[in-house]
C-alpha cells in the first residue's frame, strides 16, 4: 500500500489590508491573484503565489487589535517564507528594480544562493536558489 499524496499548498499570512497586500505581491514579487473570494462580513478568500506548481500565500485580514500586533511579525523577526528561484540574479535584479527591500548583499551558502528581503509589512523572506 502506497503513502498518501500529500504536501503543504497554502500558508496564512496575517496582513493589514487585502487590497495592500494584493497590490504589493502582485507588483513587486510578481505573483499571480489565484483566488479572490468574498466569504461575506468583509472576510474574502485570497489567495496569492508564483505561477506553477508549489505552495501558495493565503492572506488573511488581521480581523482584531491582537491579530494586527502580529502583522509583519508572525516568527519573531526569523525568516518566515523562502520564494525559490532557478535565476537568482535574474530574480534579485527584477525584485530591486521593482522596489523590494532587500536586508543583505546576495550570498553563497552550501545550500545555494540567497538573499533575505522584507515584504510590506516587514516579515522576512528569502530569495534562494537552490545549489543544484
Amino acid at each position: 500500500m502506497s503513502a498518501p499524496a500529500r504536501r503543504i499548498a497554502t500558508v496564512a499570512l496575517v496582513v493589514r489590508d487585502y487590497d495592500e497586500a494584493i497590490a504589493w505581491y502582485v507588483e513587486k514579487l510578481g505573483f499571480s491573484l489565484h483566488q479572490d473570494i468574498d466569504l461575506g462580513d468583509g472576510k474574502r478568500w485570497v489567495v496569492v503565489g508564483p505561477d506553477g506548481a508549489g505552495a501558495r500565500v493565503l492572506l488573511a485580514q488581521a480581523k482584531d487589535e491582537h491579530e494586527l500586533s502580529r502583522v509583519g511579525d508572525q516568527t519573531g523577526g526569523r525568516v518566515f517564507l523562502f520564494l525559490e528561484t532557478d535565476d537568482f540574479d535574474r530574480d534579485h535584479r527584477a525584485m530591486r528594480d521593482r522596489g523590494v527591500t532587500f536586508r543583505e548583499e546576495p550570498r553563497r551558502e552550501g545550500y545555494g544562493t540567497v538573499a533575505v528581503f522584507a515584504d510590506l509589512y516587514g516579515n522576512l523572506w528569502d530569495l534562494i536558489e537552490p545549489k543544484r
